[in-house]
């Protein structure tokens, strides 16, 4: 069995190269489960509330240089971060990468001072909503419901305070 690269996390802005596979692959899945007009998502939030001077960050994960996870937050009030994008490559599924990005995303909403993630995800992602039970996440909608009755999920989870300290 060969070898996995070497694998490492960076904060990068929006604009740079290594971002567009994650953001062409998430306008084709959303397109795939909610129509044509689903990229409008991604185009939701301006890129700046992504970065630290606006509250948020993108991260990626990387193995050997290649990108093949990643997620964003950006504020979404003074205690709390917005889990956004969260997403794995297409040839990378099912190895935990969506979860270590949950982690590492949660670690840094942690670092700059927020005491809460709230998310939604779409009723048509299964996955993302066993993601998001399984890592702790609290269901703020009926679960028994059929979830294309709700619209957009939404969940939040309280952050353990630590050491951090507010940005």
């Amino acid at each position: 069995m060969p070898a996995l690269s070497a694998r490492s996390v960076v904060q990068v802005p929006v604009s740079d190269p290594r971002v567009r596979p994650l953001l062409r692959e998430l306008g084709e899945e959303y397109s795939a489960r909610y129509g044509k007009d689903a990229h409008a998502e991604l185009a939701r939030y301006p890129d700046e509330e992504f970065t630290a001077p606006h509250g948020g960050v993108l991260l990626l994960i990387l193995e050997g240089g290649e990108p093949v996870a990643g997620g964003a937050f950006r504020r979404y009030d003074a205690d709390t971060a917005e889990l956004k994008r969260i997403w794995t490559h297409s040839g990378h599924r099912r190895r935990g990468l969506a979860r270590e990005v949950v982690a590492e995303l949660e670690r840094e909403a942690r670092a700059r001072g927020y005491r809460r993630i709230y998310l939604t995800t779409g009723p048509r992602q299964p996955e993302a909503r066993a993601l998001y039970l399984n890592t702790g996440y609290r269901p703020l909608f009926d679960t028994e419901a059929d979830p294309e009755s709700i619209g957009p999920l939404p969940f939040e989870k309280h952050l353990r305070t630590g050491k951090a300290t507010a940005q």
